[in-house]
């Protein structure tokens, strides 16, 4: 069982030579892994576990900032080396504002400011940071920017 996910069958396409890359690194040459694939299934999933982690764990080693958003809120995590900062738009009054484009939140904070709540909170990492990264993209979050983070720096005091 991998530490984060396997990849699909997609991902794993899309990066195929970087699988053969990795196979031969871990001394899997072409004949052996087709004799691995097709007679112990098992030891070429845990192959595959394997491979995903090391993909997933450079992705995520570079993963500085991801969101979440929703109509009534959006949610924006700073993946520090020792901490997790997190920065918050929430609509008070439901319906009043919808944060869920890029162009909702700049129309939210010019003409309904009043109905927006801010907070801002950090913690320190229960899990490894990576890990961390893992589940909140589990959760549903994408990969955000410093920009964004930089502007809601500036809001929320």
């Amino acid at each position: 069982m991998p530490k984060y996910r396997y990849l699909s069958d997609g991902e794993l396409k899309h990066l195929e030579e970087e699988f053969k890359q990795f196979l031969v690194i871990n001394q899997v040459y072409k004949e052996e892994w087709e004799q691995i694939n097709r007679d112990e299934p098992d030891k070429a999933l845990e192959l595959v576990g394997l491979f995903s982690d090391n993909v997933l764990q450079t992705v995520y080693e570079k993963i500085r900032f991801l969101e979440k958003r929703t109509p009534d809120s959006c949610f924006v995590f700073y993946y520090t080396p020792d901490e997790i900062q997190l920065r918050v738009l929430q609509v008070e009054n439901a319906g009043k504002a919808d944060l869920s484009t890029p162009e909702s939140i700049h129309e939210a904070l010019k003409n309904h400011a009043g109905d927006l709540s801010f907070f801002k909170s950090s913690k320190k990492y229960s899990l490894s940071r990576e890990s961390e990264i893992h589940q909140t993209l589990e959760q549903g979050a994408v990969v955000s920017t410093a920009d964004f983070w930089e502007m809601l720096e500036k809001l929320i005091p």
